[in-house]
């Protein structure tokens, strides 16, 4: 849709205003006098025309009955019948003659003359005309009336009634109605405001649908996080309970749930850890300790906290680097925590004499760390989901191969945050392959 500038719009409205009348005036000055020349002073109506030399002879040649009443009245007939007014003087300027209602046309246009009889000045009369500008006055009028109607229907069509909209839609959306319709406008500066109100009421509807899932979300980690505590929290209560009761008699049933009390205590600190670690990143504005990192030796720290759960399920591990310099500008802390995270995956979903291999090389201008695991891979389903929070492919959340389903989706998200990427596949051999990079700055 065209739109039309405020300021063309007044130009316009001026012009209606001062050339509406102007062609009013113009139009019935020419029917009036038959004729476009505005200083024209004689009618060009024949009719009238005539009967104003028919009171000009009539004055004229009865200089000597002036002031006779018979020949008054004789003149009074042909002024109401011309619609003409007169008034005569004697020599000595004295009035002898004026027509009743003369006095009503004081405004009108005048017609002068001296009647002369031998060289001798006998008198001088004065015919008033009617008004010619009266009747072009008021067309100028009606026309000036009829501008300001339509630029003031122009003004309430075009301003003042999507203004009064966009109030109104306004009022609608600070309710909390983003539904709202608004309205449009040929005014190019009013439709400016309509598309800013636009754009706002599209930026406030993402922020409520963004608002939405994450109270959505919220509230699911929150009952994922309910379920997930109960059962370590549930067990390791019960064998506590177990050494307290003396149900574990001997030294080995009591190391057994020592042991057991170990393992549930370590599943509820990695949990809090993981669900910490989540929160943090997801809503907290945390920064990241910047300074150059060798990723080596965070490589090697993650496998040396991970290494008892090697040696528990006799994993072959294989490490390759491709270069010796492999430092990136990072947070050495996060970064220790997505690697581990990773290396925790894999070696959880590795069969017991499985085998993980780790390659970290350096390509162009960034780093990539990848892992392969010798187990099962991931389901068509599960790479659909493995990033997402709280996600995890068993569907009865056993403990016994899955932790809180945050591992993958923190190692995503702090690699995201260093500029990199990482993404999770199958091994065309076999096993699921996680595939990282992070720029090398």
């Amino acid at each position: 849709m065209r739109t039309l500038r405020i300021r063309t719009f007044t130009l316009l409205s001026l012009f209606l205003i001062l050339s509406i009348p102007w062609l009013f005036f113009v139009t019935t000055h020419f029917m009036v006098t038959k004729s476009l020349s505005l200083g024209e002073r004689q009618p060009h109506d024949p009719s009238l025309q005539k009967h104003l030399t028919e009171t000009i002879q009539l004055i004229e040649m009865g200089a000597d009955n002036w002031t006779n009443p018979d020949w008054q009245n004789k003149l009074n007939l042909q002024l109401r019948k011309a619609k003409l007014d007169a008034a005569i003087y004697n020599a000595s300027d004295q009035e002898i003659y004026r027509s009743s209602s003369e006095r009503n046309r004081a405004l009108s246009k005048k017609e002068q003359f001296s009647v002369i009889e031998d060289g001798q000045l006998l008198g001088r009369a004065v015919i008033y005309l009617p008004n010619l500008n009266a009747v072009p006055m008021v067309g100028a009028f009606v026309g000036l009336l009829l501008s300001f109607f339509i630029v003031a229907m122009g003004m309430r069509r075009f301003i003042l009634i999507p203004l009064y909209r966009m109030n109104l839609a306004a009022r609608r959306i600070a309710d909390g109605d983003l539904e709202v319709e608004l309205p449009s406008s040929r005014i190019t500066e009013i439709a400016g405001v309509r598309d800013g109100f636009d754009v706002m009421v599209r930026g406030l509807q993402k922020s409520h649908q963004k608002q939405v899932k994450l109270e959505e979300e919220r509230r699911f980690v929150i009952a994922a996080v309910a379920h997930d505590l109960r059962t370590p929290l549930f067990a390791l209560r019960g064998y506590l309970d177990g050494i307290e009761q003396g149900i574990a008699q001997t030294p080995d049933k009591l190391a057994k749930y020592v042991t057991v009390c170990k393992e549930k205590s370590a599943q509820l600190d990695r949990l809090v850890e993981d669900l910490f670690t989540f929160t943090k990143m997801e809503y907290l504005e945390a920064k990241l300790n910047l300074k150059p990192i060798d990723l080596k030796l965070v490589l090697q720290k993650a496998m040396d906290s991970l290494k008892p759960l090697v040696e528990q399920k006799q994993i072959v591990t294989s490490v390759r680097y491709s270069a010796d310099d492999l430092t990136v500008i990072g947070d050495s802390h996060l970064l220790e925590r997505a690697v581990s995270n990773l290396l925790d995956n894999a070696i959880r979903h590795t069969p017991l004499h499985g085998k993980i291999v780790v390659h970290c090389d350096k390509e162009d201008h960034k780093i990539a760390l990848t892992i392969l695991d010798s187990g099962p891979g991931f389901t068509s389903e599960e790479l659909q989901h493995v990033f997402e929070p709280l996600y995890r492919g068993e569907a009865s959340r056993n403990r016994s191969t899955g932790g809180a389903g945050l591992g993958l989706t923190i190692s995503q998200r702090i690699i995201r945050q260093h500029g990199g990427e990482l993404t999770a596949s199958n091994h065309p051999d076999g096993g699921a392959l996680l595939v990282g990079w992070i720029p090398n700055r």
